[in-house]
């Protein structure tokens, strides 16, 4: 009997998740993202991972909810006016990716929740109190996965290239939390007996600018601290570093799907997951400021081993028993 009980009040209490009213309305989700629409090759398996796991949590598009989604192409002085337009077409919570679009969004409304994806440093640069306890508007996924990162991104690049000496940085010195993760690396290179040497950049121009000096200074290796451009640029990246023979550790692993020698990262897909189930979490009534905001725990090592070859390389047997991912 008491088993039965325990039953009814389960059933009663997942029925009361989501009122008859909600089920029989359609709902309205905004997304805002600083890159490329999903047809873009660049975006489909992280926009695949949020759809789907929308779907799989019982959000039918045209049947319960409707997708309302602004894409800046990679224009970042877009997502203000791109974010207005989100609130004015009275979305009831506004995906967001990266900081500049959580930035846009959070400026745009201080009322419509906000679910941020692969934020960076969000307490620092205030989109949120603290990281159990967001309050406000905002919570969701960080890419921010500390600053020590860096110095083992170091170790796998020596591991692969044991005579290396000179490392070039290239670096976006804007984005929030650059000095830590740089002067975490640069400790790192004390222990490894190497000298990074820093490359600064901030849009597209300056980009080619720096790798051009990285070409006349002619580091032994490279180091990439990622943000959306160099996301976008990847097999750029991958070309210049083959043309030049630099083997590069990178912050994303579709880096080396794009011909990189190899990175040290968190899967994105997963973020745009879990990003998908702050949405149906804030649609079945929870208040953003009281959902804890996620870091991510697991870093998966890539390798690639076609450019290795390319870039006369021969990659540890130990390294290679630790790769998640072994591109041939």
């Amino acid at each position: 009997m008491t088993k039965l009980v325990a039953l009814a009040a389960l059933v009663v209490t997942m029925m009361a998740t989501v009122s008859p009213a909600q089920e029989a309305r359609i709902r309205r989700v905004g997304y805002l993202d600083v890159s490329r629409t999903p047809e873009d090759r660049l975006s489909q398996r992280i926009w695949a991972a949020y759809t789907e796991r929308l779907r799989e949590l019982g959000w039918v598009e045209g049947r319960n909810f409707v997708l309302e989604t602004r894409f800046a192409n990679y224009d970042v002085e877009r997502l203000p006016a791109l974010a207005v337009e989100l609130v004015e077409a009275k979305v009831e919570v506004i995906a967001a990716a990266p900081n500049t679009a959580v930035a846009a969004a959070k400026n745009a409304t201080t009322t419509i929740p906000i679910v941020m994806i692969a934020a960076n440093a969000p307490v620092e640069v205030g989109f949120i109190a603290d990281l159990r306890r967001p309050g406000g508007n905002v919570t969701g996924v960080t890419f921010d996965v500390g600053a020590e990162i860096w110095g083992k991104r170091l170790e796998l690049l020596k591991a692969v290239v044991p005579q290396i000496k000179r490392v070039a940085g290239l670096v976006n010195p804007t984005l929030p939390g650059r000095n830590a993760q740089w002067q975490a690396a640069t400790d790192a290179t004390r222990i490894l007996g190497l000298v990074l040497q820093r490359f600064e950049y901030t849009n597209a121009s300056q980009l080619e600018q720096a790798l051009a000096h990285i070409a006349r200074a002619r580091p032994q290796g490279l180091m990439i601290f990622g943000d959306p451009l160099i996301f976008y640029r990847r097999a750029e990246l991958a070309e210049f570093a083959a043309k030049h023979r630099l083997p590069t550790i990178y912050p994303f692993s579709e880096c080396v799907e794009a011909g990189g020698l190899m990175s040290y990262a968190a899967d994105l897909a997963p973020l745009w997951r879990r990003a998908a189930e702050y949405v149906d979490r804030i649609l079945r009534g929870a208040k953003p400021g009281d959902l804890p905001v996620e870091r991510p725990t697991k870093f998966d090592l890539v390798l690639n081993l076609k450019t290795a070859k390319a870039l006369g390389l021969t990659i540890p047997p130990s390294l290679l028993a630790r790769a998640d991912q072994v591109i041939e």
